[in-house]
């Protein structure tokens, strides 16, 4: 293979790796701490705000994240905390956030956030933020 053959084989693979990569894009990002340990998930918008699954946060917490975007009398964030409970999960926090949501200096949208297991004694602590296509949003 010429030295010219084998750059347009490697300008072809870069072509198609910037083709096929996955865009970033808009998201919800929350960062929580439970048990000792921090995590992080992130959340893109849906059309299809029922289809969203919930996260299972050790033993006892669930967190459910919904960004609707669209239509525009929709738009929002909701954020769901659930107990798991034997008869199914139990909801014990709902927020819902406008969007765009306002920005804050600290703990995003939602400020820092403290939820506490009755029977265990657990605590779960979670913020999140906006992550806007463009971050000049």
């Amino acid at each position: 293979m010429s030295r010219r053959q084998h750059n347009l084989v490697l300008l072809a693979g870069v072509a198609y790796a910037l083709i096929n990569a996955p865009t970033l894009g808009e998201s919800i990002r929350c960062h929580y701490q439970y048990g000792g340990e921090q995590h992080v998930v992130t959340a893109r918008a849906t059309t299809q705000p029922y289809s969203v699954d919930n996260l299972q946060i050790g033993s006892y917490f669930q967190l459910r994240i919904v960004f609707q975007r669209t239509p525009a009398d929709l738009a929002s964030i909701k954020l769901y905390v659930f107990a798991d409970r034997e008869h199914g999960p139990t909801p014990i926090q709902q927020a819902s956030y406008h969007y765009p949501p306002a920005r804050h200096p600290r703990y995003g949208f939602t400020g820092l956030q403290f939820i506490y297991e009755p029977v265990r004694d657990g605590e779960l602590q979670y913020w999140c933020e906006w992550l806007p296509t463009n971050p000049a949003d």
